[in-house]
Formats: structure tokens, C-alpha cells, sequence
């Protein structure tokens, strides 16, 4: 009996183990890839050009069911506020977590890149933001009509499933897009938003 009672408690040390090394390997990677993303926009910022304090970050490895929309504090090196965001239609593969990105027009995909967050007009869902895309592979933005915006069917909290599809556009809920909209209309230059893959 002692040796079986031996043989559970070293089994359950071992799996026990395992598994939050293997998840903070994860978060160490997600974190170095993040990090890389910072640098990268802080040395376009640097121009003079953006926004210097705030920018978002879009990780879209994330699955759509948990927050992936980050408001950074880039004096601070700091994630200030985050929430959930869907991507396009058309970057569903059928094989759920993998996505594909296109910027060609009626793709309805996400498009991966930096983009510049402009002016504000009131939309078909209400306020919306118009998007330039800084990079060749979001440079079609403005034509394919790509916004900031919200929509009702969007959760406010993570859950488990995925959430609702967009035309190609960084769609949130209502409710963090408020927020976004406070900082976004307080912002004197352009604010940066980055979505990676």
C-alpha cells in the first residue's frame, strides 16, 4: 500500500510540475514577442510623428475569446487596459486558433501591420475611426474601408469560446471601445496601433 501511495504522490509531483513550466515557457515567448513589438513602435515614434506615451497592440496568436487588444503606457512600459477584439472572416483557416492575413480589397481578412488612428465619423455601428495602414502589408486600409469600431455582439469579458467575425476590421465591444474613444479623442498626434501575428 506504501508503494502505491509513493507512486501517486511521485506521479502528481511530476505532471504537477510539468505543466506550469510549459505554460510559463509560453508567456515567456508571448512576453519576448510582445517586447519586440514595443521596440519596433517606439522606434517609429521616436520621428516625432506619433503619439509618444500610448499606443495599442493587437496579438492576434491570441484566440478571440480571451484579451488581446493592449493599451500601452509606452512611458511606463505598461499595459494600462485591455480587451477583447475580433478579426476578419475572412482570416478563418476552418482549423480554430490558426488565421491567415491578407490587404487585398473584399477579403474580409485581417491585415497584420502599423497603422495610424484617424479621424472619427459615425458609421453604420455608430463612432468609428478611420485607419492608415504605415506597412505594405496593411497599406490598402483606407480602400478597403478598414475602421476602429464596436459592435454590440462583442463581449465585454473573456470566455472561452470565439467570439463574433468582422468584415476585416479591429472590432470591440462597446463598452472598451468608450474607453478607447477617451484616450483616442484626448490624443493630440496620432496613436499607433500594431497588429502582429
Amino acid at each position: 500500500m506504501k508503494l502505491v501511495y509513493l507512486l501517486f504522490l511521485l506521479t502528481m509531483c511530476f505532471w504537477g510540475n510539468a505543466k506550469p513550466k510549459e505554460k510559463n515557457a509560453i508567456n515567456d515567448s508571448e512576453e519576448e514577442r510582445f517586447n519586440q513589438q514595443i521596440e519596433n513602435v517606439k522606434k517609429m515614434i521616436a520621428s516625432g510623428a506619433y503619439n509618444s506615451k500610448t499606443a495599442f497592440f493587437i496579438d492576434m496568436r491570441i484566440k478571440s475569446g480571451k484579451n488581446r487588444f493592449f493599451v500601452y503606457d509606452l512611458e511606463n512600459d505598461t499595459v494600462i487596459d485591455e480587451g477583447l477584439v475580433a478579426n476578419g472572416a475572412g482570416s478563418e483557416t476552418g482549423i480554430k486558433g490558426e488565421l491567415k492575413f491578407s490587404n487585398e480589397p473584399n477579403s474580409k481578412c485581417t491585415s497584420l501591420g502599423r497603422y495610424a488612428i484617424g479621424k472619427s465619423y459615425r458609421g453604420m455601428f455608430g463612432k468609428a475611426y478611420v485607419l492608415k495602414g504605415l506597412d505594405q502589408t496593411n497599406n490598402n486600409a483606407v480602400k478597403r474601408m478598414i475602421v476602429l469600431h464596436s459592435y454590440s455582439a462583442v463581449p465585454e469579458g473573456e470566455q472561452d469560446h470565439y467570439i463574433s467575425l468582422s468584415q476585416g476590421c479591429p472590432m470591440v465591444s462597446e463598452v472598451f471601445f468608450k474607453r478607447l474613444e477617451k484616450i483616442i479623442d484626448s490624443s493630440k498626434s496620432n496613436i499607433i496601433m500594431n497588429i502582429y501575428y
